[in-house]
C-alpha cells in the first residue's frame, strides 16, 4: 500500500501554536482522504519550529467505482420538475433515465449515476490547495509581493516550501503535483537553517526523518524534549544539583529547537535573597531557561545560581558565549526583580494619606504590607462596576469570613500545632482576610501577576504575620483547577470560602451568571472550589445561610454532581439524594448581617431563601455514599424492589383516583404479612429517626433493611386491590407508608437499574 509524506517548511512558528497545527494538518489531510473514499492504515504528525510534517501510512492507491441509483419524479409528472431532475442527476435528456413501476405510486424515472474511482495522487492535488487556504491558524499573516493580490495565501509564517510524496515502498514515489500562493509542491526540502540549509532530496518518511537528522533538524518534537531534560538533568547532576521540573517550560522550549543543545550558565549569589518562585519565573518568562537546585532538597530548597539554557546551535566554543550572553540578560532581569522585592518592604511615600483607608479596615500603618492594602483602597479600584470596589469586596470577605469562622469551628480550631479559641480564632481570620488582597499593587504582582498570594505570603512573614495568616494570604485562591490542593488550615479555609461565596453571591445578585460555554468570571470554578473546600474538609456548611438565590443553590448542586460523578459516584443516586433524602435540621447557618437590596451587599449579608438539608454539601455526599453502599447489599437491591412495586401500585391507583387512607388502622389488617409489614414499617421509622437526627446514614439504611423481608412477605401473599373498599384504602396506605420511609433517605424513583 502507497504511503503519504507531506511537509510543510516555513518561517518560525510560535511555540504554543505547534502541537496544535500539527494535529489539524493531520485531522485535514485524513478527513479528505476519506470523505474522497480512501481509506489507509495509519497517521502521525510530527512538528518543528519550522516545519509541520504528516506521514500517512497504507493509502489506497485509488478510490473505488460508485454506481448510485437516484430516483426521480412520476413519468407524468410535470416538465419543469423532469428538468430539475435531469440537472440533478447530470443527464442530458430523459432518455439517459430508466423507467421503474411501482404498484401503488406509478412509473417513475431513475437515474444510475456511476462516478469511476480516482488516483489517490489526484484526489490528493485536489485537496491540499483548500487545506492550506483554509489552514485554522490563530493568527496568520501575508507575505512577498503576492500578498498585495486579493486572495493571497495567509500561513503564521512566510511558507517556504512544500514537499508532497506518495508511493509504495518497493517503487520510487512521486511527487504529488498541485501549487498554492505561487509554491509547487516538490520532494526537496532543507535542514537546520545555520548548520545544513542547503536542500535535499527526499523519496518517503523514513529517509526524509534520516536526512533531517543528518542535517542538524530532529524531527520528533518528544525526543527532543527527552534530549532536553537527559542534557539538562546530566549538567546538573555534575555539580551536585537536580533542574526544578516545569513541565510547560519543557513543551515551550522544544517548540524553539531543532537542535538543542543545553548549556548552563550562572549568576551572582546575591541575587538568592529574592524568594524562589521570582528568580524562577523572571528567568524563565524572560529567557525560557530552567532554574536548578542543591540534589535533595525538593521543593522546600532554595536554588543554586545556576540555570540551564536550552540553544538551537552547536556553537564551536561549546556555547561558552551563548551561556555568558544569556547571564548577562538574566542578571539584568534579576536586578530589576531584586528593586521589586526590595521596594515591597519599604514604607510607600505617601503613607500619611492611607490612614483614612487604615482605620476603616482596621490595619497598622507601620506595616508595609498594610500599606499596600490601605493605598488599594485609597484608589479605588474597581473589582466590577456593579460590586464596587476591591476595598469594598475586602470588606465583605472579611465580614463573611469571620461569620464562616463562627459557623465551621464554634469551640476554635488548631492553627500552626496550638489550639487557639473561637475569639483569637476570628481575629486571625480577620486579618487574613483584610491583607489577603494587599499585594495586588506591589511591584513584584504588578510585574508576574500570577504571583498574588505567594508575594502577600512572603511580605505577610516578613512583617512578622501568624503563620496561619500568612498561609491564608497564599492559599485563600485555591484549588485554581482540578488539580490543585484546597486549602488546610482553619484561617485559609475560611477566607477562601469567603472569598468564592462573595464572588458567586455577587454575580447572582446583578445577574451575571454563566451561560452555556461562557463563564467570564469563572464562577464554576468558584463553586467547585467552595465544594472541594467543603468536601475535602470534612466541614458543615449549610449554604442555605449564605446563598440568598435559590437557583444558586441549585448552582451548587449541578457542581457538586459533577464532582461525584468525577469521584466515582452514579449520577442517579445523586439525583435520588438532591431530589428527596433526610429530614431538615430547623436550624439555619447563622447570617452576617442584612444585605440590604443592593448587590453591593455581596454575600456578607445574605438571607437564606432555602433552609434544606441538601444545602449542606458534606451531608449530601455521605448520604449518596451509604445510599450506594446499601443498594450494593441483597438487603438493598431487594428493598429497591418492593419500593418500586409500592410506588407503581399507589401511582397507578392515585391516578384512578382510588381511596387511600389517610392512616393505617390496625383493626383492618386481616393478614399476618400485612400485620407484620404494619410492625416493620413502625420499627424502621423509629430507627430511621433516631439515625437521621445524628445523620447517622449507614444506620438509617440499616433501618430501612428491617423492611426487606415483610415487604417481600407481603407482596408474596397479600391481595392490596382488596374487594373490600375500606381494606384495599388501609392496604394503599400502608404502601404509602413504605413511600414514605424511603423519601426520608433519597427519592428511590430516580434510581435506575
Amino acid at each position: 500500500m502507497p504511503d503519504l509524506l507531506l511537509e510543510l517548511r516555513s518561517e518560525e512558528i510560535p511555540a504554543r501554536m505547534q502541537r496544535k497545527a500539527a494535529g489539524d494538518l493531520k485531522k485535514l489531510v485524513t478527513d479528505a482522504l476519506v470523505e474522497a473514499g480512501l481509506t489507509y492504515e495509519g497517521a502521525r504528525e510530527y512538528w518543528t519550529p519550522r516545519r509541520l510534517t504528516l506521514d500517512v501510512r497504507g493509502v489506497e492507491a485509488r478510490s473505488k467505482d460508485v454506481v448510485e441509483e437516484r430516483k426521480g419524479p412520476r413519468t407524468d409528472a410535470p416538465e419543469k420538475a423532469i428538468e430539475g431532475f435531469l440537472r440533478g442527476a447530470g443527464l442530458a435528456s430523459i432518455e439517459e433515465a430508466s423507467v421503474q413501476s411501482d404498484p401503488k405510486k406509478g412509473d417513475f424515472y431513475v437515474a444510475i449515476i456511476r462516478k469511476p474511482g480516482r488516483a489517490a495522487e489526484e484526489i490528493i492535488a485536489e485537496a491540499m490547495p483548500k487545506i492550506l487556504r483554509d489552514f485554522p491558524w490563530p493568527k496568520s499573516m501575508r507575505w512577498g509581493p503576492a500578498s498585495a493580490a486579493p486572495g493571497s495565501l495567509r500561513w503564521v509564517r512566510p511558507l517556504q516550501s512544500i514537499l508532497c510524496t506518495f508511493g509504495p515502498e518497493t517503487e520510487e514515489p512521486i511527487v504529488v503535483d498541485f501549487e498554492v500562493g505561487g509554491i509547487r509542491a516538490g520532494n526537496m526540502t532543507a535542514g537546520h537553517r545555520f548548520h545544513a540549509p542547503e536542500p535535499f532530496k527526499v523519496r518517503r518518511f523514513d529517509d526524509y526523518a534520516a536526512g533531517l537528522e543528518r542535517a542538524f533538524v530532529v524531527l520528533d518534537a518528544e525526543r527532543r524534549k527527552d534530549i532536553i531534560r537527559h542534557d539538562a538533568e546530566n549538567l546538573a547532576f555534575a555539580k551536585g544539583l537536580e533542574v526544578v521540573p516545569d513541565e510547560g517550560l519543557l513543551e515551550e522550549v522544544c517548540g524553539l529547537v531543532e537542535w538543542p543543545v543545553t548549556l548552563m550558565g550562572a549568576f551572582e549569589a546575591e541575587f538568592l535573597q529574592i524568594p524562589p518562585e521570582v528568580i524562577q519565573l523572571t528567568i524563565k518568562a524572560n529567557q525560557k531557561c530552567f532554574v536548578t537546585r542543591p540534589q535533595g532538597g525538593g521543593q522546600t530548597s532554595t536554588l543554586s545560581n545556576d540555570f540551564l539554557l536550552v540553544s538551537n546551535i552547536a556553537a564551536s566554543d561549546g556555547g561558552t558565549d551563548i551561556a555568558r550572553g544569556n547571564g548577562k540578560v538574566v542578571r539584568a532581569r534579576l536586578s530589576d526583580a531584586l528593586y521589586f522585592w526590595e521596594t515591597d518592604q519599604a514604607d510607600l511615600p505617601d503613607v500619611e494619606s492611607l490612614k483614612s483607608s487604615a482605620d476603616k479596615l482596621g490595619l497598622i500603618l507601620a506595616k508595609p504590607l498594610d500599606q499596600r492594602m490601605a493605598k488599594l483602597d485609597t484608589l479605588g479600584v474597581t473589582f466590577h462596576a456593579k460590586l464596587g470596589t476591591q476595598g469594598e469586596r475586602v470588606q465583605r470577605i472579611a465580614a463573611l469570613a469571620e461569620t464562616i469562622a463562627a459557623t465551621v469551628y464554634p469551640d476554635g480550631a488548631e492553627l500552626a500545632g496550638e489550639k487557639v479559641s473561637a475569639d483569637e480564632l476570628t481575629r486571625h481570620v480577620k486579618r487574613a482576610a483584610v491583607l489577603a488582597k494587599a499585594d495586588l499593587t506591589t511591584e513584584a504582582v504588578g510585574e508576574f501577576p500570577e504571583l498574588q498570594g505567594l508575594m502577600g505570603r512572603y511580605y505577610a512573614a516578613l512583617q512578622g504575620e501568624h503563620p496561619s495568616v500568612q498561609a491564608a494570604i497564599e492559599d485563600h485562591y485555591k484549588p485554581l483547577g482540578p488539580g490543585d490542593q484546597v486549602p488546610a488550615d482553619p484561617v485559609a479555609i475560611c477566607v477562601s470560602l469567603a472569598d468564592k461565596l462573595d464572588m458567586l453571591v455577587g454575580f447572582w445578585a446583578i445577574d451575571e451568571k454563566p451561560t452555556g460555554s461562557k463563564d467570564p468570571y469563572a464562577l464554576r470554578r468558584a463553586a467547585l472550589g467552595v465544594i472541594r473546600v467543603v468536601l475535602e474538609n470534612g466541614l458543615t456548611l449549610r449554604l442555605g445561610g449564605f446563598t440568598p438565590a435559590g437557583d444558586l443553590l441549585a448552582f451548587f448542586h449541578d457542581r457538586l454532581k459533577v464532582q461525584l460523578r468525577d469521584s466515582g459516584a452514579r449520577h442517579d443516586l445523586v439525583d435520588a439524594v438532591l431530589s428527596g433524602g433526610a429530614e431538615a435540621d430547623a436550624s439555619t447557618s447563622p447570617l452576617v448581617g442584612e444585605m440590604g437590596s443592593s448587590p453591593e451587599g455581596g454575600a456578607a449579608g445574605a438571607t437564606s431563601a432555602m433552609s434544606t438539608h441538601n444545602d449542606d454539601l458534606l451531608d449530601v455526599t455521605r448520604r449518596v455514599e451509604a445510599l450506594g453502599s446499601f443498594l450494593a447489599t441483597e438487603d438493598g437491591l431487594n428493598l429497591l424492589a418492593g419500593y418500586r412495586r409500592a410506588a407503581n401500585i399507589l401511582a397507578a391507583e392515585e391516578k384512578k383516583g382510588t381511596a387511600i387512607a389517610a392512616s393505617v388502622d390496625p383493626a383492618l389488617l386481616t393478614q399476618a404479612e400485612e400485620t407484620a409489614l404494619f410492625s416493620a414499617i413502625g420499627t424502621a421509622e423509629a430507627a430511621l429517626s433516631a439515625a437521621l437526627q445524628t445523620a447517622d446514614y449507614e444506620r438509617a439504611m440499616a433501618g430501612l433493611a428491617l423492611l426487606r423481608a415483610p415487604v417481600d412477605a407481603f407482596f408474596d401473599a397479600v391481595l392490596v386491590n382488596a374487594e373490600d373498599d375500606a381494606v384495599r384504602a388501609n392496604r394503599l396506605a400502608l404502601l404509602a407508608r413504605i413511600r414514605a420511609a424511603c423519601a426520608r433517605v433519597a427519592d428511590f424513583s430516580r434510581i435506575a437499574g
